[in-house]
């Protein structure tokens, strides 16, 4: 017997060991050849009559399996069958096909061998459920980074290979949902309360102690495959707890999914039909259910977007090459309000020696608060110590005296957006650094490239946009100017990936890219405000559209004289003219005349209740609206929905039209993680790519034109990239040339 990922042999007790190693990586993933050996190991236990039981276990220190490889299989989701196959043969060739692991693991479970599994570290996905199929589950109960659980459905999927039909079994419907639906991770000790896992040792015994229970126990068996088992709190239409954990089940992932993600509808459907038939028909249930998710662009948007790009990403994939890394000693923070307070404190809790300078010792101790009161959080919550919380709280140091931050590596200005603050503490910050160090601005919308020009280094100018709040934001947009140099985004990307958050790569413009298309939502919601349209079914549909909050709600946490003020200096840029616009008109008066600014105040659109959580629409709102619309037909919701998701999209083409993003990857992830676009999309770019299709949403986009007007006029290169054939990905795959701004 070869194999390539497992090493295999058998004890004088004639217990085989299986210990899975793939060869050149840090972590365990079931690639198809993992699977083959699978097959290939499974076999030989049944047929070899030397073999009196099996344990399996993992040759990484990293932990057991982290799950399927989605580099292939985000190949394969949504793919088209090419073959000359009728389609109940491609039918029946998918179904083998994705039912080979789950029947290899139900062979293994009923060969008449007793099976263990020594679980050393994590197992997750389809690592867990080939711990699943075994008899046994020996945990580490010493490695703090052991984790187990089923995190399919974050990005798409449900599990195919038993864990719908095996967890449930184990620990109960109305237990295993939530691990399932929502893809919660356990901990070993967990896993033993809930029945998950059969035993705890420490780390080096793992494998002794599951060796063991294979010897002492020679005709184990699956609970299920034992004559009189009973799911534990009963099964559906037997049982009225197990009925109404079902009704109540749907209910909770309808209001909570709106009905966007299919992998959680077919995860209940799985649960719901299979655990009512044997188990044997309960897989088979799953297999079906997993193809049809898997073919389904939502799994492949998800799958490319919130795993393989985030990850790539995540690891510098936009890096530019030939720059030597960079280790940041010193980085100084110009500003200690709640921005530069909050770049503190992640620079800190990732080791980073950080001065916090502002205009008095006094104002950079308040900002340095922040820090003491996440840290004092930590301690409470359990998360943190107080010699670590003291520890990170003396990498920061406060200052009023830029000579502080001599010989910093990296300096990020955060003050209010004022050209002239911001020119004059670029002179004051530069006089003081070494040639070669970086200074970043955290604007959120002044063109880089301006506010370069107060520089002696435009070429180390760079912008540095943090999201607020920064310590739970895990995006950062990396703006370069006209005169920024490779070397520079090198060094930005260097710092992203140092405090652990993903950086994106842009280029200026004002409001770059995500302040520009994340402001094309809110606009929206202002527009379908002055037609009439009721203010609850634009935030309804907003919210059901994918996105975190309604377009109103979003204004207020943004603050509506914030708004109003970037309103007016664009209209200014622009020479527009503003007091003709009924919108910005309409904001002037709640913000000026009723003194409404926003979730910040306590009201805005909304009254808010002490917490800040919203209570309900302002009732008066109607006194400055003429209400037309007051009733939401599925025909009108999905319309306004398509308006909401296609003009965001559309702004996002026209940055890629102008040369202010170059890859795809960078304006998918760009536009999850800063503004919160519907995630079951994939991204702006996926929404368009796969969940319509370059051509049929050219010709949505021009139809909403020809309606609404030149907001949704369709960019030439959309128009270009639907008579070609071809998708974001094609025309700016990752790790496209960079561009520079167009003139």
């Amino acid at each position: 017997m070869e194999l390539e990922t497992f090493k295999f042999d058998i004890d004088g007790d004639g217990i085989a060991h299986a210990v899975f190693d793939v060869p050149g990586r840090s972590m365990n993933t079931l690639t198809a050849k993992a699977v083959a050996d699978i097959i290939a190991i499974s076999k030989e236990v049944a047929e070899n009559d030397k073999i009196k039981g099996l344990v399996i276990s993992s040759g990484k220190p990293t932990g057991f399996c982290a799950g399927a490889d989605l580099g292939e299989m985000g190949d394969r989701a949504g793919s088209a069958d090419t073959s000359d196959l009728s389609e109940d043969e491609k039918l029946k060739a998918r179904f083998n096909q994705g039912f080979a692991l789950n029947k290899t693991l139900r062979e293994l479970e009923t060969c008449g061998k007793p099976v263990a599994c020594a679980l050393n570290g994590l197992a997750l996905g389809g690592g867990l459920e080939v711990a699943l199929a075994c008899h046994y589950r020996v945990a580490a109960n010493d490695n703090p980074k052991q984790q187990f659980g089923l995190p399919e459905a974050k990005i798409g999927l449900l599990p195919g290979a038993g864990g719908t039909q095996r967890l449930p079994r184990l620990v109960g419907v109305q237990a295993a949902l939530p691990l399932i639906l929502q893809g919660k991770s356990f901990s070993a000790e967990e896993g033993h309360g809930m029945g998950v896992i059969n035993e705890l040792a420490p780390g080096a015994e793992v494998v002794e102690k599951a060796k063991a229970w294979v010897k002492a126990n020679p005709t184990a068996k699956a609970p299920w495959d034992e004559k009189g088992f009973k799911v534990p709190g009963g099964v559906v239409h037997k049982s009225p707890g197990a009925g109404q954990v079902a009704t109540m089940s749907n209910m909770m992932l309808a209001a909570k999914t709106y009905g966007n993600y299919p992998a959680q509808k077919n995860i209940l459907s799985c649960v719901y039909e299979g655990i009512q038939v044997p188990i044997d028909a309960g897989l088979r249930i799953e297999t079906r259910y997993f193809i049809n998710t898997q073919s389904r662009p939502e799994a492949k948007a998800m799958i490319r977007s919130l795993f393989l790009s985030t990850q790539a990403l995540s690891k510098g994939g936009n890096r530019p090459d030939g720059y030597p890394k960079t280790e940041f000693n010193k980085i100084a923070v110009i500003g200690a309000g709640l921005m530069g307070a909050g770049i503190a404190y992640v620079q800190a809790k990732a080791g980073i020696p950080t001065v916090l300078v502002d205009v008095s010792k006094e104002n950079a101790e308040k900002g340095k608060d922040y820090s003491r009161r996440l840290v004092e959080k930590d301690i409470s919550r359990g998360k943190s110590s107080k010699e670590k919380g003291d520890k990170l709280l003396d990498l920061i140091t406060t200052t009023d005296n830029y000579e502080d931050f001599k010989g910093a590596d990296l300096v990020i200005e955060a003050v209010f957006e004022n050209e002239e603050l911001k020119a004059k503490i670029t002179e004051q910050a530069e006089a003081m650094l070494g040639e070669d160090a970086v200074f970043g601005s955290n604007t959120s919308t002044l063109p880089i490239t301006g506010l370069a020009k107060a520089s002696k280094r435009p070429e180390n100018f760079i912008g540095i946009h943090l999201f607020s709040p920064v310590e739970r934001m895990g995006l950062v947009e990396l703006i370069s100017g006209e005169k920024t140099s490779e070397a520079t985004l090198a060094k930005a990307i260097d710092y992203v990936l140092a405090i652990r958050k993903t950086p994106i790569a842009v280029n200026d413009s004002r409001g770059f890219y995500t302040s520009r298309c994340f402001g094309t939502y809110t606009r929206e919601g202002m527009e379908m405000l002055s037609e009439g349209i009721k203010p609850a079914i634009i935030e309804n549909v907003g919210r059901q559209s994918g996105m975190p909050m309604g377009p109103l709600e979003v204004s207020d946490s943004v603050g509506l004289d914030t708004a109003l003020k970037v309103t007016r200096a664009t209209a200014e840029a622009m020479g527009a003219d503003i007091q003709s616009d009924d919108r910005t008109q309409f904001l002037a008066w709640l913000v000026e005349d009723q003194g409404r600014v926003g979730r910040k105040a306590g009201k805005g659109f909304y009254d808010y209740n002490e917490k800040g959580k919203p209570e309900r629409l302002w009732p008066d709102l109607n006194k400055q609206l003429d209400v037309k619309v007051d009733e939401c037909p599925p025909e009108l919701k999905q319309h306004l929905t398509n308006r909401f998701l296609v003009r965001q999209a559309i702004e996002v083409a026209r940055c890629f039209e102008e040369g202010v993003i170059t890859d795809a990857r960078d304006a998918d992830i760009g536009s999850i993680l800063a503004w919160g676009f519907a995630p079951y999309t994939g991204g702006c770019c996926s929404y368009v790519d796969l969940i319509w299709g370059v051509k049929p949403f050219v010709e949505e986009a021009t139809k909403m034109e020809e309606k609404y007007g030149e907001r949704f006029k369709v960019p030439e290169l959309l128009k270009d990239m639907a008579a070609k054939g071809e998708g974001f990905y094609d025309r700016f795959p990752p790790g496209g040339v960079k561009a520079k701004v167009a003139a």
